[in-house]
């Protein structure tokens, strides 16, 4: 199964490791976004990384990085995506923004193109019931940052086909990943679980019960966690984890999603984590 070119919808943090990942896995990559300035911060983004995994990754069979970069064609215009094979749609934890995308990739891409939705929440059932490919759809969670995760929770619409996941499989394969197959409920498994921990950590930073490092202290040190959930929502973004709390909530109408007011005034004070240089950490 070849992917010649591969679409990648949204250059934010997600779509940067996206494309990166892809140009080192020999893809040509399609990056869209609706802004050329953020198309520009994303370009040099991508490169910065890229000549800082050729550091850490020392040895034969490095390519020199304008051989990567050359194999991303940054773009606002869907229209380069009509010889597209797969696409990844990363745009921001709104539902009002996602279904604006999905009917324009239809119009353009062709007919064996599989859609993929890097959603943390949102139902692929939902993003599916918008486009004219409900059979085409499925989840793909990847993690962050995506070239050093080599897992992606994928997740099974209501109308996913076994082709569908079988092609994401093998897509997957050729940026050297592999994937667990799950369900379609908003979360998932990955995030009904892990939003509800940042959420409930933020309540104790909140209600004093330990500032953000011990907290953080606990989960690595008794528990052998890499990283403390706090530590994790400044790296996934705030907004993002509010955005992700904010869908859990109103899809479930169940209290134990409701956000934390600390985690509400952060985000809405521009403290969203590493992006932004603050969160429940500062970063030079």
């Amino acid at each position: 199964m070849e992917f010649k070119q591969v679409g990648v919808v949204g250059a934010g943090v997600m779509g940067i490791g996206l494309a990166q990942n892809l140009a080192q896995t020999k893809h040509q990559v399609i990056l869209l976004d609706i802004s050329q300035e953020v198309l520009d911060k994303a370009m040099k983004t991508i490169k910065q990384n890229v000549r800082l995994s050729r550091l850490y990754n020392k040895g034969s069979g490095q390519e020199p990085v304008a051989d990567v970069m050359a194999r991303i064609t940054p773009t606002t215009d869907y229209a380069l995506f009509k010889n597209a094979d797969f696409v990844v749609e990363n745009a921001v934890e709104k539902w009002e923004i996602k279904k604006e995308i999905y009917p324009q990739l239809d119009a353009v891409c062709p007919e064996h193109c599989v859609f993929a939705a890097n959603t943390s929440c949102i139902s692929i059932t939902k993003i599916a019931s918008v486009t004219d490919r409900a059979d085409r759809i499925l989840g793909m969670h990847f993690m962050n940052p995506v070239p050093m995760k080599p897992v992606v929770e994928a997740i099974r619409g209501y109308h996913t086909t076994e082709k569908t996941i079988e092609t994401a499989k093998a897509f997957l394969a050729g940026m050297d990943k592999t994937c667990v197959v799950v369900n379609d409920m908003p979360g998932f498994v990955s995030n009904r679980v892990l939003m509800i921990t940042v959420n409930e950590a933020a309540y104790l930073v909140q209600d004093q019960v330990a500032p953000a490092a011990d907290v953080d202290e606990i989960f690595r040190s008794c528990f052998g966690h890499a990283m403390g959930p706090l530590e994790t929502a400044d790296l996934i973004g705030l907004d993002t984890i509010l955005y992700s709390i904010d869908v859990l909530y109103e899809s479930y109408n169940d209290s134990k999603y409701r956000p934390c007011p600390l985690l509400k005034k952060m985000v809405d004070a521009g403290l969203h984590g590493r992006k932004s240089g603050e969160g429940f950490y500062k970063y030079n």
